[in-house]
């Protein structure tokens, strides 16, 4: 019976130790928990055994443990796990395309350095030149660089 609950131990323990390090990273309950399970089938086997089984249990404890990151690691369970989905959309750009230095329009949000601008009803992301823009001002398009339409108040 001390046999069986010593090896359910180390294999909870296994059975954590693999979920935190492949499923749950960072330290999580599933870590604490394997730790706790290998810790205890240990101390089981030197208190409740006999020395010489608890050196085995703790030699059995560190060889299943790497054994079986290495069997986890060479099998293909983290290919099925992975991600292998890649992201082909792109972000609508159509508005940016219409848009030209000199085009008029009016911030939509408060432009803290970054917000929306609305120029003949497409509304865009700018950039201000001039620092904090109330909403509601009057802007023009000062220059658009790599995507970025960078603009400027009409109250100067």
């Amino acid at each position: 019976m001390d046999i069986l609950i010593i090896a359910l131990l180390i294999i909870a323990a296994i059975i954590l130790f693999l979920i935190e390090l492949f499923i749950i990273p960072g330290v999580s309950l599933a870590g604490i928990a394997a730790a706790a399970c290998a810790i205890y089938a240990n101390y089981y086997a030197f208190a409740y055994i006999s020395n010489v089984a608890g050196i085995i249990t703790f030699i059995i404890s560190v060889v299943a443990c790497v054994g079986s990151l290495i069997v986890f690691m060479r099998s293909k369970t983290l290919d099925r796990l992975s991600l292998k989905k890649n992201i082909t959309s792109k972000v609508d750009r159509v508005a940016d395309t219409k848009l030209k230095v000199g085009d008029q329009g009016v911030a939509v949000t408060r432009l803290a350095l970054i917000g929306n601008a609305d120029f003949d009803g497409n509304i865009v992301e700018v950039k201000s030149m001039d620092g904090f823009l109330d909403e509601g001002t009057a802007i023009v398009i000062s220059r658009i660089a790599e995507g970025i339409i960078m603009i400027k108040s009409l109250k100067e």
